[in-house]
């Protein structure tokens, strides 16, 4: 096997010796890093002028937009990106796992099949904070379903009911479950909570008291299901029995004047 040549990997990665060094050494530069805060320390000093900046680090949406100020600043394009997927998703065709990507249209038109080489690609729009607010959102979302099913398991428990016989019931009704975000997205467009209701919040509240029964029965504390109740109580003193529960979002987020 013939010596690999300095400063490169097994795989054949050329090792840069500084930021510096490596993004003098192309047009498109890509990083993925612990935070924001390291993005800065890690290219402090560093010439980006005419450079095409892709950040795939993890932050927020006010992280992104002024990251993004900075670049500018700097002389650089700028391109936001959050990444749905898990290590193992990342480089496997039809592995489902892609990357939202905001900012700068014309970084990601020229560069797209590069990015897609990873993972997918999705564009979310100019705003350079886009991309962050949908991956953000999606996993909260994911932390909800994920509170779930820990509840669902501890339910078991004490049980003669094995965990693995559980399991696909338990992804099955999700599955079935999860279109209703289309219904909730239809209602906050139209503003009408009561549109195609199937399950009202008042039924909802009052099914809720089943739920914290059997929690108390099987020894199992309520504290991942008690503030997602809590507010469907206090939507419901409001008067607003006959909603669905998209009311809800009322409470976590009330629209300005």
């Amino acid at each position: 096997m013939p010596e690999r040549p300095t400063g490169t990997t097994p795989e054949g990665a050329v090792v840069a010796a500084s930021p510096a060094e490596a993004v003098a050494d192309g047009r498109l530069v890509v990083l993925c890093l612990l935070d924001d805060a390291s993005v800065g320390e890690a290219l402090d000093g560093v010439d980006l002028t005419g450079r095409d900046l892709v950040n795939l680090t993890t932050g927020t949406p006010a992280e992104g937009r002024t990251r993004a100020a900075w670049a500018a600043e700097r002389g650089a394009r700028f391109l936001d990106g959050g990444i749905m997927a898990v290590p193992p998703m990342i480089g496997a065709a039809d592995s489902g796992g892609y990357v939202f990507y905001s900012g700068s249209s014309e970084v990601f038109d020229e560069h797209r099949a590069t990015l897609a080489v990873p993972a997918g690609t999705v564009y979310v729009g100019a705003d350079p904070g886009f991309a962050a607010l949908h991956d953000v959102a999606l996993l909260s979302a994911m932390s909800g379903m994920f509170a779930g099913v820990l509840h669902a398991f501890a339910l078991i428990r004490r049980e003669d009911v094995a965990p693995t016989d559980l399991a696909p019931l338990l992804v099955s009704w999700l599955a079935a479950m999860a279109p209703m975000a289309h219904r909730t997205a239809a209602q906050l467009e139209s503003g009408d909570f009561t549109e195609g209701v199937v399950s009202n919040l008042a039924m909802q509240v009052a099914g809720n008291a089943t739920l914290l029964r059997t929690a108390e029965e099987q020894g199992v504390s309520p504290e991942l299901l008690a503030p997602y109740m809590s507010l469907m109580e206090r939507r419901l003193a409001d008067g607003h029995g006959e909603e669905d529960t998209t009311g809800l979002v009322e409470l976590l987020a009330p629209r300005g004047d």
